[in-house]
């Protein structure tokens, strides 16, 4: 199945260099562009592209708002987010607004393509040791405070032992097949136990549940 790709920048010469790239490759294809935060919404509105490259800083919405409404809408659209710096703080605001994760703008060809097929797939894009640390890091700077004591009781206390031992191993940035080797256990029980963390926390994908994680202290930053 081809990955349908929108990309969001107001730098021609980066949106036409990432095009270029990502339609090199075989099972991914860019169906549009856009030059700000509110034709990107109004782009996904039209051709619901299963992923969208969003820039942060972009005239008229930047990338934050447009990564908001998106995730807010219907739209199954995945946001992954573009920097120039690694530990720029708005990322840190994206995914809390709802990316699925980041890649910096120097990202080779293969990372760009890699980073794609993982967040359609449905994964977060928290691998690299870079993201763990951004998260890490900008968790304790994050403007709104952290879940309360009531609030998390409320939003994880219903998840099972081995539930929430998922969810920190997720936070801690291990691929589904990682966590299963960590317990001994069969990949496809750690996805269903995914989905069902996904399900009871009300949260959209794995970025999230790392993001909750973090801000419910069930994970330490460091």
């Amino acid at each position: 199945m081809t990955i349908r790709v929108l990309i969001a920048d107001d730098q021609m010469m980066v949106r036409e260099g990432f095009s270029v790239l990502l339609n090199a490759m075989p099972d991914i294809e860019v169906v549009g562009e856009a030059v700000n935060g509110r034709e990107a919404v109004e782009r996904v509105r039209e051709l619901a592209p299963d992923v969208v490259l969003m820039d942060i800083r972009m005239p008229e919405l930047n990338g934050i708002e447009a990564t908001r409404e998106i995730v807010a809408s219907d739209d199954a659209s995945k946001v992954l987010v573009l920097t120039t710096f690694d530990l720029d703080e708005y990322v840190y605001q994206a995914l809390r607004a709802g990316a699925s994760g980041f890649l910096l703008k120097d990202a080779s060809a293969r990372q760009l393509a890699e980073g794609v097929r993982v967040v359609a797939s449905g994964e977060a894009l928290l691998a690299p040791t870079v993201t763990r640390r951004l998260i890490t890091e900008f968790s304790r700077m994050a403007e709104t405070p952290r879940l309360s004591a009531a609030v998390q009781a409320q939003q994880y206390g219903e998840l099972t032992e081995r539930e929430t031992e998922v969810l920190v191993l997720i936070a801690q940035g291990l691929s589904n097949a990682e966590i299963a080797s960590r317990l001994v256990v069969a990949e496809s029980t750690i996805k269903t136990h995914v989905s069902r963390v996904l399900v009871k926390l009300g949260l959209r994908d794995r970025t999230q549940a790392a993001v909750f994680a973090y801000e419910a202290r069930l994970v330490t930053p460091g």
